[in-house]
């Protein structure tokens, strides 16, 4: 999948994001953002967290753990309407120990990806870490993980963010199919919808 990429090819900085991934420990930052590198072709294979694979978590305590203890940040790059972006990735660990890795992070973003389990809804931490985007007026973008397994369910995810978090969330794609079913997604801005390839 990845080729190679030129990162000096992005001069304007009115072109490069800093994009921080945050979330409860365990709905998915890490997996992720393993996958994003991989689709935008920074990687040449997807690193698995539970392989203790993955370029985001380095340190050996968080191979052992299976957890991101550290922020770790790589880049990437995406192409929109012949523009190319660099994006800047941080991952930001989950667990409620390391919350001021997440504080010190969100300081520095542009927007940010809060990943939620789908099966899970709003966690504790996942209200933890919007709380702490709220306080530095960080743009997010939600990202319900996990609706193909066993449980998965965006309805009852979806209405827990705008319960908990915000009555202002609305979404913008809409499955198709459930748990282990999930085959696609409508996008709901230009009512199009895409089925998954065996590559994705």
């Amino acid at each position: 999948m990845a080729s190679k990429v030129d990162y000096s090819a992005v001069k304007d900085l009115q072109n490069y994001r800093n994009i921080g991934i945050i979330a409860h420990v365990d709905a998915g930052k890490t997996t992720t953002t393993e996958r994003i590198l991989y689709y935008t072709g920074r990687k040449h294979q997807i690193g698995e967290v539970h392989d203790g694979a993955s370029e985001m978590d380095f340190m050996e305590q968080e191979k052992e753990r299976g957890i991101t203890i550290q922020s770790a940040a790589t880049t990437c790059i995406w192409s929109l309407n012949d523009t190319m972006y660099r994006i800047n990735i941080i991952d930001t660990p989950g667990h409620v120990d390391f919350t001021a890795e997440v504080e010190r992070s969100l300081r520095v973003l542009d927007g940010a990806v809060v990943i939620f389990d789908g099966k899970m809804g709003v966690e504790p931490q996942s209200s933890k870490v919007w709380g702490q985007a709220d306080k530095y007026n960080v743009p997010r973008l939600c990202f319900i993980n996990k609706l193909n397994l066993v449980g998965g369910d965006f309805e009852m995810s979806l209405q827990s963010i705008k319960d908990e978090l915000s009555d202002h969330a609305v979404a913008i794609t809409y499955p198709l199919g459930r748990e282990h079913d999930l085959r696609g997604y409508v996008d709901l801005i230009t009512m199009k919808s895409y089925e998954y390839s065996d590559d994705t």
